[in-house]
């Protein structure tokens, strides 16, 4: 029973990882497309 609670106690940690790692990479790559047609991001 520890090791399966410890399992769900860091799986989270790694999920928000994997949605914020998702979210940023998304916002750099409009960002980069709007600074190369010259245009501002907002």
């Amino acid at each position: 029973m520890t090791v399966g609670l410890t399992i769900y106690i860091l799986m989270w940690p790694i999920l928000v990882a994997c949605v914020m790692f998702a979210i940023a990479g998304g916002f750099f790559k409009e960002w980069a497309a709007a600074r190369r047609e010259g245009r501002m991001i907002i």
